[in-house]
């Protein structure tokens, strides 16, 4: 392994034939005016900056920066233009005891850089400290690790967007359809095989037709953000970091997705795609995550922010700076309470918003941006400047409204303008189709949109994100497959990942040819797809549910870039059955008003129909009592929708109806009979969800008058009052 030891040289711009200007400390980062590139890179301790350029030999170029404004370094080279690679190294105090990592000898990613070049190449070099030491972290490294760390890439940010722009898709109109940009496509054998995997490959004309016939209208991309991908314990093993949670650049798109190369072509391939689904009519959500980077704790490698200005950027524990704060479980949090690192996160949604044109945001773990000192601040700085600003004001906001710190949890915690990932929509809703008993009232509130969460803050049901899986934990398939994780494949003896899923196997672990499981297994999948569209509130679908997506049991399979992670296209007859299921009731959603209100039940009477907007009712017709509500022992209900009666008007303002339904939800392990009450009795239904079939019914006359309807085991049935009755 080459080794160069980093020895500091005085470098003599005129004998380079390189001159360098002034330049200004705004913008930060790289930015290229036609005629050369300006450079301008924040560090509040710093006692010394150096650009360094590269050659295509990978040769560098130091050039000392001796502009500082407002602890901005900053200069302007002539003649470089874009496609040109650099990075800096800064010079300070190694002095990790009072928080301060600075040394020259790493080469560090510059925090704005708008492309990166290549991963992170494991090993001891790219280590502020000297692996072999006693003293670990507080020993100091001078190996140069050039040779190992990606470097940043100037860029040409002119694109033609031919007149696109955001969407703003109303948030009761939407769908989600979350997704993973290789995975999605890694496998798919009606795109070319470069393509597949990429920003291009999600841009494919066959991908786009695959979200259309489904109806999403806003695919949310996990990280995109370029990643540390090879940390050293999962190099160890063999696997990689598969998910991005581990950022290195918040500017910059993730190099390994382009199709044509990571000299920065990845920003126009990205552009192209978030263009190519506006023109398909679905908005493009980043999962982001600006609570913690890839350098980790205070063992974790130096490759940008650690080594620009660690103090400034990261929180560290007051009284021994030496060590992180941790709310993350990722070794680091971003210190928001610093105005640089709050510019730093602001001026990254910024530019994605402005310059991608992408149309919202899902933060993860977003508790931990509003973590000012200790504790959750829903008044923190970070809410009150997104919340101001012109632009993020105004895009989709999504908190996944929890972290591992203490207070952690916070659903239903977050101000006005934001959605929240509803875990509780989640347990809830597997609870119940799993016949865990004490959960009715629970049930009602998910299943209506959660005002028992949001509607005090002024919010409306568009506040609960709706989900049953996400990509972290188990696929929808896995869900009803497997009563116990299995990470095996992690390398971490299956310690990792959650042990408490909430899941049921229908009767046998994993894989079975069992008719009567496979069965049930089929009728649970539709059950949890069905619920999920006709519940109040945001859909969010995991990327590969509609078609039976399995993991083999694998609820944390963050490291697993491989078979166990990408798409199946080859679909079995039941799969195919599975997304054409999905595809109707999807549909269905969006032709009925009544399964996405843009305002809270009332439960009463609005506009003279003579019954409420929304019943709660038994099995026998006859309503649900308080003392059942109480209770919550019931694993069957009726709930009835009465399209007479939504309360908000529709876009011209004129009043909104819709058809009503009786929805009839069986839980429990045997059939069950159900009876429409009296008052619904006189008109004629018929069915048009039945989970115990593979599609959504059409026009069949079904159900009138008191004859009871039997509900099988574990199923779910809505009836449509028909017109004229």
């Amino acid at each position: 392994m080459s080794q160069l030891v980093w020895e500091k040289t005085v470098v003599t711009l005129a004998s380079m034939d390189i001159k360098l200007a002034p330049g200004k400390a705004y913008p930060l980062g790289a930015t290229w005016d036609g005629k050369g590139t300006n450079f301008a890179l924040f560090s509040e301790s710093a006692t010394g900056v150096e650009l360094c350029l590269f050659d295509e030999a990978g040769q560098q170029t130091c050039i000392p920066l001796s502009e500082v404004d407002h602890f901005v370094w900053h200069g302007y080279v002539p003649g470089v233009k874009p496609g040109q690679r650099y990075g800096f190294r800064v010079h300070g105090d190694y002095a990790p005891k009072r928080g301060h990592r600075f040394n020259p000898a790493k080469l560090l990613i510059d925090p704005y850089a708008k492309a990166i070049a290549g991963d992170v190449s494991y090993g001891a070099e790219i280590f502020g400290y000297r692996w072999s030491d006693s003293k670990k972290d507080l020993s100091f490294c001078n190996i140069n690790d050039a040779a190992h760390v990606p470097k940043a890439v100037v860029v040409d940010e002119s694109f033609d967007w031919e007149g696109d722009r955001q969407l703003q898709i109303p948030w009761h109109e939407t769908v989600i359809y979350e997704v993973h940009v290789k995975g999605f496509t890694r496998l798919h054998p009606d795109i070319p095989e470069k393509l597949r995997g990429t920003y291009a490959g999600l841009a494919h004309p066959a991908v786009i037709a695959h979200l259309r016939s489904l109806g999403i209208t806003a695919v949310e991309l996990l990280p995109v953000h370029h990643f540390h991908a090879y940390a050293g314990h999962l190099v160890e093993k063999g696997l990689r970091n598969y998910w991005g949670y581990d950022p290195i650049g918040y500017f910059a798109p993730y190099s390994g997705y382009s199709a044509s190369g990571s000299e920065g072509q990845q920003v126009a391939e990205f552009k192209e795609m978030v263009k190519a689904l506006h023109a398909a009519g679905m908005e493009v959500i980043l999962d982001v995550v600006y609570n913690h980077t890839g350098e980790g704790n205070h063992f974790g490698p130096t490759l940008s922010l650690r080594g620009i200005d660690n103090a400034a950027y990261y929180s560290l524990v007051e009284d021994n700076p030496r060590y992180y704060m941790d709310f993350t479980g990722c070794g680091n949090s971003l210190n928001v309470r610093h105005p640089q690192t709050l510019k730093l996160i602001v001026d990254s949604l910024r530019y994605w918003v402005l310059e991608m044109h992408v149309d919202g945001f899902r933060f993860d773990l977003a508790p931990t941006l509003a973590r000012e000192q200790h504790e959750v601040d829903r008044f923190a700085a970070f809410f009150d400047i997104i919340h101001q600003d012109p632009v993020l004001a105004h895009v989709k906001l999504i908190a996944e409204p929890w972290d591992i710190g203490e207070g952690g949890y916070q659903v239903g915690q977050f101000p006005p303008l934001w959605s929240e990932w509803n875990g509780k929509y989640r347990d809830t809703v597997r609870d119940f189709w799993r016949g865990e008993e004490g959960n009715l009232a629970e049930f009602a509130y998910r299943f209506t949109g959660s005002s028992d969460l949001y509607e005090e803050d002024g919010k409306r049901p568009q506040a609960s994100i709706n989900f049953v899986t996400a990509h972290d934990g188990f696929t929808l398939n896995d869900l009803v497959s497997y009563n116990e994780k299995h990470n095996e494949e992690n390398g971490e003896d299956n310690q990792d990942g959650d042990d408490h899923n909430r899941s049921w196997n229908c009767g046998a672990e994993g894989e079975t040819d069992d008719p009567e499981v496979s069965q049930l297994r089929q009728r649970q999948r539709r059950n949890f797809l069905a619920t999920l569209m006709l519940s109040q509130g945001v859909p969010m679908l995991l990327g590969g549910d509609e078609m039976g997506r399995s993991q083999q049991g694998n609820n944390n399979a963050y490291c697993q870039d491989n078979e166990v992670t990408w798409f199946d296209w080859d679909l079995s007859e039941e799969d195919q059955a599975l997304l054409t299921f999905t595809r109707q009731v999807i549909h269905f959603r969006a032709q009925h008003p009544v399964f996405r209100r843009r305002s809270w039940f009332k439960g009463q009477d609005l506009h003279g129909s003579g019954m409420s907007d929304i019943g709660w009712l038994n099995p026998d017709g006859s309503e649900m009592s308080q003392q059942q509500w109480q209770e919550g022992l019931t694993e069957a209900i009726g709930i009835f929708l009465n399209g007479e009666e939504i309360a908000t008007p529709d876009r011209r303002g004129d009043r909104l109806t819709d058809d009503s339904f009786f929805l009839c939800l069986n839980a429990y392990h045997e059939t069950i009979s159900f009876t429409l009450p009296t008052e619904l009795q006189a008109w004629e239904w018929e069915v048009v969800i039945n989970t115990n079939e593979p599609r959504i019914l059409e026009a069949e006359r079904f159900y009138k008058d008191s004859k009871p309807l039997p509900i099988p085991a574990c199923s779910l049935l809505l009836l449509r009052r028909l017109i004229g009755n």
